[in-house]
């Protein structure tokens, strides 16, 4: 359980350093880019799938 709360401290430092350092903006506008790229993959994954049936 202290590993797993060693982990997360270090893990909000890390984001912490990201966000402070004016990073997070960039890194949302690559969130979005990349949520609508894996959202079309995912749709014609699906479409695929149907006809394949």
């Amino acid at each position: 359980m202290l590993y797993y709360a060693g982990v997360f401290l270090v893990i909000a430092i890390v984001a912490a350093l990201f966000g402070f350092g004016g990073i997070a903006a960039s890194a949302a506008g690559i969130a979005k880019i990349l949520f609508y790229v894996f959202l079309i993959f995912a749709l014609v994954s699906f479409i695929l799938s149907l006809m394949r049936r």
